[in-house]
């Protein structure tokens, strides 16, 4: 060792043990655990080791009804879909290994969104990877510090994430409750930047916004808006633009957010606008300049579906009388539902509590048929919700078939 170099110190004990950064979690390990430690099937680890349909698969070993995907239109199967796939991966290759301000844009990303302007009638459309991420990057970049944004307190998550990248200051209000949301509104400071965020059709208990008179209050007070359309896109509406078409109030609102992963069946996630400074969110939103831009197939898919959803009128028709037999049917056998009357493709049944509701998922699953199991914190009041999400696809018999599974389970259980 060279002369005047010291060595180290040596390192002193420690006075115990450093801080576990799981232990945050010890409460959902210790609920999960305690599901589990009765041989229950994971509710939350559910395998399709195959598809068969987009109603049905084989899951944990099982012929299964699906009625938790949210694959509303069907289009997961249908043969044009399938085949664009098949001809962009030939033409294109796998992926782009890049982003979209890079060498991530291909034809078929200005495909996709010439197909969304064209579906919603607007001048401008941007594809993010995931519909988490449309919903991130367009609410952090639009609303940012010293602004302010107004929302739903049954808001998705993405939703949440976005206001939080952006820093702007969150107001939530009552859910669905258009007087508190105007009540938020008159207090926030005069010239203040303001965003008003709703959805369209809310996830957990399938319940639709009064849009109309929502948009209306936010642009009394000089907000602009902007509707998550995940749930109702492909399905709602004459064209099935939405809630926003259905209410008459689509060129009203200001960004309309959408996913591929639902009516689209694909993945990825939208925004459109007819803003006429939009544009530059290509240059500016993080999430959409530092991520790669979807494979070739995928945009394919999601070009194709989206023009035949143009012409979906006969699909909308059979998806709401399924959603209305399957209400009445679940109502008729004594089900509590998160719905008066069916307002959507998602109709959710209401569970007395967290056990009860994962012994009916497992007497479901064994039965043959698959819902989503949704628990508090992603539920509103902190209900325990079997969600059941519809499909066009969804035959008469099969929703026979379903509320003789529900009645079977629900009897065993002794939920009705």
């Amino acid at each position: 060792m060279s002369e005047g170099i010291s060595q180290p110190d040596q390192p002193q004990a420690l006075e115990g043990e450093g801080k576990d950064l799981f232990s945050k979690f010890d409460d959902v390990i210790a609920l999960r655990e305690g599901l589990l430690s009765s041989g229950q099937e994971d509710p939350f680890n559910l395998v399709m080791e195959k598809v068969l349909s987009p109603t049905r698969a084989i899951c944990n070993g099982r012929d299964t009804i699906l009625l938790g995907t949210y694959n509303y239109m069907g289009m997961t199967f249908d043969p044009d879909v399938v085949e664009a796939g098949k001809q962009a991966l030939s033409d294109f290759g796998t992926g782009t290994t890049g982003s979209r301000v890079l060498n991530g844009t291909y034809q078929g990303h200005k495909e996709v969104e010439q197909a969304l302007m064209d579906y919603y009638e607007m001048d401008h459309a941007m594809v993010f990877s995931t519909g988490y991420q449309a919903n991130l990057g367009i609410i952090s970049t639009i609303a940012g510090k010293g602004d302010y944004i107004v929302l739903d307190i049954d808001s998705h998550a993405s939703i949440w994430d976005g206001c939080a990248l952006g820093q702007a200051e969150v107001v939530p209000f009552k859910h669905n409750d258009i007087e508190a949301m105007e009540k938020r509104l008159k207090r926030i400071p005069e010239g203040a930047g303001k965003l008003v965020i709703l959805e369209g059709v809310y996830s957990m208990l399938g319940d639709v916004a009064p849009l109309k008179e929502m948009v209306a209050v936010a642009k009394k007070y000089g907000a602009m808006v902007l509707v998550d359309e995940a749930h109702s896109m492909g399905f709602i509406g004459e064209n099935g633009r939405g809630v926003v078409e259905d209410a008459g109030v689509i060129d009203d609102v200001d960004f309309i957010i959408g996913t591929f992963s639902k009516s689209v069946g694909t993945v990825g996630g939208f925004c459109v606008s007819n803003h006429p400074k939009f544009e530059i969110m290509r240059l500016v939103c993080r999430p959409y300049v530092f991520t790669a831009s979807l494979p070739p197939s995928v945009v394919a898919t999601a070009c194709t579906s989206i023009r035949k959803l143009m012409h979906g009128s006969n699909k909308r028709a059979h998806l709401w009388e399924n959603s209305k037999a399957l209400h009445k049917g679940l109502k008729d056998l004594g089900f509590k539902l998160g719905t008066e009357e069916p307002q959507s493709a998602i109709i959710a049944v209401i569970m007395p509590d967290l056990q009860q509701g994962a012994a009916m998922w497992e007497a479901l699953i064994q039965g043959g048929l698959y819902v989503n199991l949704a628990r508090p914190p992603a539920t509103p009041a902190n209900m325990t919700l079997l969600r059941c999400s519809l499909c066009a696809e969804h035959s008469e018999e099969e929703v026979g078939e379903i509320l003789s599974i529900f009645e079977k389970a629900g009897k065993q259980i002794g939920i009705i």
